[in-house]
């Protein structure tokens, strides 16, 4: 048991039990109140006025001092510059990168555009492990993708497995790629490949928390170091299904590609560094 346990997951950290259940929320617009929304669903965040008699009750504290942060375990970043008409990617990653040298904290959770270059630079200028630097990645995606599934299939979401990599998508243990070959390419009938797009253009929300808040040790596809796997040489961040709990990201699951989906993530690390190593911080 234990040597499949290795050929499925790599251990990034050793684990320690900490206890605490501060969360901050950097930002003031639309996306700081969709995360607060989001980890009130959750049960995590319960101390609206009227409810707090009949609820549990935390402390809620708002401030435009960092200091305020103190003892979080964990901080959401969705602070940034909004990109103006005529503005490349690249000028606007730098704003944001300028932004983020002003917040540091315990664990970071990066739900910020471009996610996968920003986490990777939270990750240097904070100089923590890189267990505790999490972008939210295809979490989203994911989700979406397993959704679009169950109207294809009429099976539930919880049933459907697998981010958008089509040789590991399967319903129940059983391999659609086996029973068609064809998924997903340009000669497939049923043009499986419309999900993927429609994946694409879906609307960018925060990842789940209930994972790290209460160790729950969920798999998610989130932003982490990729270098040293699947050939990637650079310091770059992707978004790849990681165990997640209290102490941040402690495995990655060895997700086996084919040549062709390997080739199209090593092409999305070299177009993220093109970009990355442009940064100044």
């Amino acid at each position: 048991m234990a040597i499949l346990k290795d050929h499925l997951i790599h251990n990034l950290l050793k684990e320690e039990q900490t206890p605490q259940n501060m969360i901050t929320v950097v930002e003031v617009g639309a996306v700081h109140m969709a995360c607060a929304i989001s980890i009130l669903t959750k049960d995590l965040m319960m101390n609206l006025q009227y409810g707090r008699l009949f609820l549990r009750k935390p402390k809620m504290v708002s401030g435009k001092d960092y200091n305020v942060t103190a003892n979080s375990k964990l901080v959401m970043i969705a602070a940034g510059a909004h990109q103006q008409e005529g503005e490349s990617s690249l000028n606007l990653v730098q704003c944001n990168v300028n932004i983020f040298t002003f917040i540091i904290s315990n664990i970071f959770l990066i739900v910020l555009n471009p996610v996968d270059i920003l986490t990777c630079v939270a990750w240097k200028i904070s100089g923590f492990p890189k267990s505790r630097v999490i972008g939210s990645g295809c979490n989203l995606d994911s989700a979406q993708f397993r959704s679009l599934m169950e109207e294809r299939l009429g099976v539930h979401p919880s049933s459907c497995h697998g981010v958008s990599v089509w040789s590991g998508v399967n319903v129940a243990g059983t391999s659609l790629r086996i029973l068609h070959p064809d998924l997903g390419t340009d000669t497939d009938k049923e043009q499986w490949k419309e999900v993927h797009k429609q994946v694409v253009k879906s609307a960018y929300e925060v990842i789940k928390l209930k994972s790290i808040m209460k160790n729950l040790r969920q798999v998610h596809p989130i932003s982490i170091t990729i270098k040293g796997f699947y050939g990637i040489k650079d310091d770059v961040f992707l978004s790849v299904p990681c165990i997640l709990g209290q102490n941040g990201i402690s495995y990655l699951v060895k997700v086996i590609l084919t040549p062709e989906e390997e080739a199209c993530l090593k092409k999305s690390a070299d177009t993220l560094w093109g970009i990355q190593k442009e940064l100044q911080f």
